[in-house]
């Protein structure tokens, strides 16, 4: 049985209480994780504000010596973090290589960025009487981040909240997802192989309605980071507001893709085929109510068809497999009711609509109207593709911009100026110009509009979030 790390140590919950991890694809066990309970919360948060003292005293060439360390043993065992990584999300393994393969970019990363973290000096002599002053601000570690991460990307989000939060010098809580935990566990394991200080690093398993509602309303979380859905963003943001605990939120999206009448079809066909396909589906920023010109509508419905049948929907251990399963088949059956939905309210099943266990048929909605649910704020967690028709790039805009959600959005047309036009009256966080919304650099602020989420993650920015300002004021030094 996998387990908990709690101030250095792998622990079981306390009472004993014990959660199963289900290969979505076939129904087996995994492995089996602590279900904590409250008071190991606690004590997590205890053991990690005594850890991060000790880390946070280590110079930053060190910290940044030890995180490269990781990154050297995490790719030795690149194959086996893989594997894990597949059997418990049901991804298939090329998927899974692709993630375990981005932990050099994002740890080097932020290693990288750390170095240039400067501070500030404001000039002597600003205002009356600081003539003789300086004032010089530096950035210190915020103490513990509450890193929450979802199933669909755990390790990428991983490195997106654990590097920063480490090479600033704080000490990190991962909260995984209930249903993949394991490689997380594993991730947290090698970080302590490579030096990591007892407590610095810890991971706490159980459900969100007892630990993460526990761990973000503790006191001693200095930052809560967060990737989920918006109504579990809502809570977050009620748990820390007794603390004042700052929320770093990346929540859902129902992001728009448009081609306008000049765009090249082919290429937004492909394009589909990546953004709605990878991970089955289920991405935060995928492109998910799809707008295409009455002009090229037939035209890119029969192309998508066409192209859905040459996927291979299968074993994720298999090599050819292109398109895994669901995380469980709750989540499959969720789909199925929401295309069932789409249907009752006037919309045609062109291919797929079809479930089995926890695998759902990539699916190609059409007659979807801008007043449907799925046009609107209805986010499909799964590979559907529905279909909206319009005339001008206004009207485009317009439904585009009807959601309650602003995560990513696209827009395909061979003039770039008005591509750009449209990009700028997007209400998102991000437009992808000719290609799918999902699109995340490592380097780039990655974060939303409205419904979506508050602040921004990436190498760029997040350090930002995890560490905070102090001044130092140097009184009449210059005298």
């Amino acid at each position: 049985m996998a387990k908990m790390i709690i101030g250095g140590k792998k622990v079981d919950a306390r009472g004993g209480a014990t959660i199963d991890v289900i290969n979505p694809a076939d129904g087996t066990v995994v492995d089996t994780v602590p279900n904590a309970a409250a008071e190991d919360v606690d004590e997590a948060v205890a053991k990690a504000i005594a850890g991060q003292k000790v880390w946070g005293a280590v110079p930053l060439h060190e910290r940044g010596r030890i995180l490269r360390r990781f990154v050297e043993i995490a790719l030795s065992k690149k194959e086996e973090l893989a594997s894990l990584l597949s059997r418990e999300t049901g991804k298939p393994i090329r998927e899974a290589r692709a993630e375990i393969g981005n932990i050099p970019a994002l740890f080097e990363g932020f290693v990288e960025k750390a170095k240039h973290l400067y501070g500030e000096a404001i000039p002597a002599g600003t205002e009356p009487g600081t003539e003789a002053t300086l004032q010089i601000t530096v950035r210190e570690p915020v103490g513990v981040v509450a890193c929450v991460i979802p199933f669909n990307f755990p390790v990428d989000l991983f490195g997106q909240k654990i590097a920063p939060a480490l090479i600033a010098g704080d000490a990190a809580i991962v909260k995984p997802s209930t249903e993949n935990p394991l490689t997380l566990i594993r991730l947290c394991e090698l970080l302590i192989e490579a030096g990591v200080p007892d407590g610095a690093i810890e991971i706490v398993t159980g459900p969100g309605s007892t630990v993460g509602s526990r761990l973000c309303a503790n006191p001693g979380i200095g930052v809560i980071s967060l990737t989920g859905s918006t109504a579990v963003g809502i809570e977050t943001m009620r748990s820390a507001a007794a603390n004042l605990t700052p929320c770093a939120l990346e929540l859902g999206g129902n992001d728009a893709f448009i081609v306008l009448s000049d765009g090249d079809v082919d290429l937004a066909v492909e394009e589909t085929i990546f953004g709605r396909t990878y991970n089955t589906g289920q991405v935060c920023c995928a492109s998910k109510r799809f707008l295409i010109h009455n002009s090229v509508k037939e035209e890119f419905t029969e192309k998508i068809v066409a192209r859905l049948k040459q996927l291979v929907q299968g074993d994720p251990a298999d090599e050819k497999t292109t398109v895994g399963c669901l995380i469980s088949e709750k989540a499959a059956k969720t789909v199925e009711e929401q295309v069932a939905k789409t249907v009752a309210q006037g919309a045609k099943i062109v291919t797929g609509g079809v479930r089995k266990g926890a695998f759902y048929a990539p699916t190609v909605l059409a007659d979807v109207t801008r007043t449907m649910d799925v046009a609107v704020d209805m986010e499909i967690f799964g590979p559907v593709i529905p279909v909206i028709g319009f005339d001008t790039d206004e009207e485009a805009v317009d439904i585009a911009n009807a959601s309650s959600f602003g995560l990513s959005g696209n827009v395909f047309s061979r003039n770039i100026n008005r591509a750009m036009k449209v990009a700028r009256a997007m209400q998102c966080g991000g437009v992808v110009v000719n290609g799918c919304s999902f699109f995340r650099s490592c380097e780039m602020p990655f974060g939303g509009y409205k419904m979506s989420g508050i602040g921004n993650e990436g190498i760029a920015c997040t350090l930002d979030e995890v560490t905070q300002v102090k001044t130092v004021v140097l009184k009449n030094v210059l005298r």
